[in-house]
């Protein structure tokens, strides 16, 4: 997928955005079209999408997102990995980077798409109650889950891929628009390297060590 510095989905808002502020300095008054000018700006930044150095060891997983870890959990059986695992939820605040990448090489095996509420991303148990579009990746050695989850201003989850498609490792598959909850979910054989409260980086950051 050809990179760009800000992804597709960015562009409607930046166009109409830049359009009206032209109009407004334009015809009415520059200090009038301060106001678009700014949000025009805050949707450039949201909408980002930059250069990410993914790491190549074939062992390790990378986050999916950027944002903070807010919960690593005991699973009792994953429905898709088929084996007790532990999830690690990452909240993405608005000024966070939103697109999605998979932490992993494989292909997707799983995919589920359920409508919900739409209650705050950070809000405990959240996964199971708000939107939510899930994909099992599968390699030879390993199967995970991410879940991408809408939050409170979120209102609309962005995917790319679909059943079968190939994933490399940092790879884009969607994004989530405004404020929103990722959540990953391996097996036990992986040991995870981050900690609730975490800072981590999508594509980049190492979350998790596969055991031989």
């Amino acid at each position: 997928m050809l990179r760009l510095p800000i992804v597709k989905e960015g562009f409607p808002f930046i166009g109409i955005g830049l359009i009206v502020t032209f109009l407004l300095g334009y015809f009415v008054h520059p200090v009038i079209a301060a106001f678009p000018a700014v949000l025009t700006a805050f949707f450039t930044y949201f909408f980002r999408n930059p250069r990410r150095n993914i790491p190549q060891e074939k062992n390790v997983l990378v986050s999916p997102a950027d944002g903070t870890v807010m919960e690593i959990s005991d699973v009792d059986n994953d429905d898709f990995i088929k084996a007790p695992a532990r999830k690690v939820v990452i909240f993405l605040s608005v000024f966070n980077v939103h697109v999605n990448r998979s932490p992993m090489a494989g292909e997707i095996k799983c995919q589920q798409y359920s409508c919900g509420k739409f209650d705050p991303a950070y809000k405990k148990n959240v996964g199971f109650e708000n939107e939510r579009h899930m994909i099992g990746i599968e390699n030879g050695n390993l199967r995970i889950t991410v879940t991408q989850i809408a939050g409170i201003l979120a209102r609309r989850i962005v995917s790319w891929v679909t059943l079968n498609d190939g994933l490399t490792k940092g790879e884009l598959y969607g994004m989530i628009k405004f404020g929103s909850c990722t959540e990953v979910v391996v097996p036990k054989n992986v040991e995870l390297l981050v900690k609730k409260g975490d800072k981590v980086i999508g594509g980049e950051t190492i979350i998790g060590r596969i055991k031989n």
